[in-house]
């Protein structure tokens, strides 16, 4: 019975220590691409200094170009650490770029701290070719 106790406790410590280390921290939302298609929207609704992340697969050579219909209100950047590739975060309209390696690059979607609207909703389009 004692042995018994004993496993359940390191089983329930070891599952609370694996939780504690994700640091509830989500994994970024992969963009699909509607079958056919090489562009995608991606939209959300932030407050004030919030990010969305997303991660999309693409290869090297081809051109990515993201479109940000609100400005005024949200900013992004693309970046993969492994190529040591990052973009400032942006804030403007239209960001084109040629992609170095294959891979999977991350999309963060940051809304700007602006004193009103504090929160709202963005939407930007993704296109490869």
């Amino acid at each position: 019975m004692r042995r018994l106790s004993i496993a359940i406790f390191l089983s329930l410590f070891i599952g609370c220590g694996n939780l504690y280390a994700q640091g509830g921290k989500a994994e970024p939302n992969w963009i699909k691409f509607p079958l056919g298609k090489n562009e995608a929207i991606v939209s959300g609704r932030l407050a004030n200094g919030q990010e969305m992340e997303y991660v999309f697969r693409v290869m090297k050579g081809q051109t990515v170009t993201i479109r940000n219909s609100n400005k005024s209100l949200f900013d992004f950047r693309v970046f993969n650490e492994e190529f040591d590739f990052e973009t400032e975060f942006e804030s403007s309209s239209s960001l084109a770029f040629s992609v170095p390696e294959s891979g999977d690059y991350l999309f963060f979607v940051r809304k700007k701290l602006v004193a009103t609207p504090r929160t709202s909703r963005f939407s930007m389009s993704i296109s490869i070719r």
